[in-house]
């Protein structure tokens, strides 16, 4: 039986073979004529080797070498084909030097002077902005508006009357304004400067003699003094006792120096600018 399973079909006998039992009785019969269906079996060929996964499924994956000697090997590169094809530049390049026949130095002087505007135009440039720059940054250090302001103060002299003395506020300090009477303005020009402490004439004091112009501040300590007080009939300053006349000069007292006079000047008659 085994022997015609084989005759019928060869590539299956090998798996009935294991199985089948040969009986030498001929009283058993088969009830069922038995039916083999068969199966072709189909082995899938190989892929051809175009496409880019074939190629690269039989490229090697360690190095390639070719033995050309006894003792020694040779190392095999590839040619890649596919990247020659270099970028073309010739739009980037300038149209003295898109010439192949022509050298480079040909078009030199040209190419510097384009070269040479650029450096002195970007220079230029960088300079102003600099300038601009340390100007806002030095003007950003200067003085507030409001402080300007105050810079300089003007006085209307005919709200002082006579042998009076007016105090204003300049710079953050008392300013002393004294409207001196013909009496004060004599006797101030008769002294004799060179019986004073810090030797000044009264006439380098003042530019009006009628006006009598100093900051009101001690040069003892800088105490504020007191107008129309002390042995002099000018300033005197209660807290170490210092005197001094109607024209602001030190003449009793610790005091070192005379009362500051700021700069200033007469614009009208009637009007005084002190700063």
């Amino acid at each position: 039986m085994q022997s015609l399973y084989r005759a019928a079909n060869p590539g299956l006998a090998a798996y009935f073979g294991a199985t089948s039992t040969v009986v030498t009785s001929v009283s058993i019969k088969p009830l069922v004529p038995a039916v083999v269906n068969v199966e072709k079996v189909v082995i899938p060929k190989h892929p051809s080797a175009y496409s880019s996964y074939a190629l690269a499924c039989r490229a090697p994956t360690g190095p390639v070498k070719v033995i050309s000697a006894l003792s020694g090997s040779t190392q095999v590169r590839c040619a890649h084909t596919d990247v020659l094809n270099v970028p073309d530049f010739t739009d980037y390049r300038r149209d003295s030097t898109k010439n192949p026949n022509q050298e480079a130095s040909a078009s030199e002087g040209n190419r510097r002077a384009f070269t040479y505007m650029i450096t002195a135009g970007g220079t230029i440039a960088g300079a102003y902005g600099g300038k601009n720059l340390v100007q806002k940054f030095v003007g950003s250090m200067s003085a507030s508006a409001d402080v300007l302001a105050l810079a300089k103060i003007e006085v209307k002299l005919s709200e002082i009357p006579e042998g009076k003395n007016m105090t204003f506020k300049w710079r953050g300090k008392p300013l002393f304004i004294r409207h001196r009477t013909q009496e004060e303005i004599a006797a101030e020009q008769a002294v004799d400067p060179a019986s004073l402490r810090d030797q000044q004439h009264d006439s380098d004091r003042v530019k009006n003699p009628e006006w009598l112009v100093v900051i009101g501040v001690c040069t003892h300590l800088g105490c504020v003094p007191i107008a129309n007080s002390g042995d002099y009939g000018g300033y005197y300053c209660p807290c170490h006792g210092s005197h001094y006349d109607a024209s602001g000069r030190i003449r009793k007292g610790p005091a070192p120096l005379n009362l500051e006079v700021p700069e200033h000047e007469f614009t009208s008659e009637n009007v005084l600018v002190v700063g």
